[in-house]
């Protein structure tokens, strides 16, 4: 009997080992972060909100930026990225559309082109640097975002005005409100703020559940 009883004895505590080690592992695991580098190269009220760089895990939305480009000099410029240190976004991709309106001045839209927002494991990157500088001259600038996943992983896109609505298309008043960009579905934020009144804010927001 007492062999037997030892034999128990060792099986459960064999049974119960490997669960402080899953707890650890479950301890290390860290959610990516979706990341805005947004600073301005001339008159730093044209770029206001939350300037320089931020990152936020999933859930948490950005703090807001906001444009206002207008006559004053220079203009704000923008950069994404998304830091995954635990690999879970494994087959997810995502970009950045930066084009002049149809019609457009296109000195107010700089480094125009389809860019890849990065998903990196070994460090916070950001993306190539666009620049917002749309002023009096005819038309503004488009910014689209557009992610693909095989999870039900997305970008959530805030993008509100706070004050004359027509330069910032496709924009909501204040306070807004959240829409995914995912598979199939793509957004495109017009930027064609001026001398008018007020400006645009956004905020992303990254879901992975």
């Amino acid at each position: 009997m007492l062999v037997l009883s030892a034999a128990a004895a060792t099986a459960v505590a064999a049974s119960v080992v490997p669960a402080p080690l899953a707890q650890a592992r479950s301890e290390l695991f860290i959610p990516p972060q979706i990341g805005i580098q947004f600073n301005p190269d001339g008159d730093p009220g044209q770029c206001g909100g939350r300037t320089g760089e931020q990152w936020k895990f999933p859930g948490d939305p950005t703090e807001a930026i906001r444009f206002d480009t207008d006559s004053r000099p220079g203009g704000c410029r923008l950069a994404f990225g998304i830091y995954d240190p635990g690999n879970v976004m494994t087959g997810v991709s995502a970009t950045y559309t930066f084009k002049v309106t149809p019609g457009g001045d296109p000195g107010q839209c700089g480094n125009q082109g389809t860019h890849k927002l990065p998903i990196t494991t070994t460090s916070p990157t950001f993306g190539d640097v666009i620049r917002i500088d749309t002023d009096n001259r005819q038309g503004g600038c488009d910014l689209t975002f557009a992610l693909t996943s095989p999870t039900s992983t997305s970008l959530n896109i805030n993008y509100a005005s706070d004050g004359d609505r027509a330069q910032c298309g496709n924009a909501l008043p204040l306070p807004g409100g959240f829409s995914p960009v995912g598979n199939d579905r793509e957004i495109t934020l017009r930027i064609d703020t001026d001398d008018r009144p007020g400006g645009c804010q956004l905020q992303l927001r990254l879901n992975t559940f």
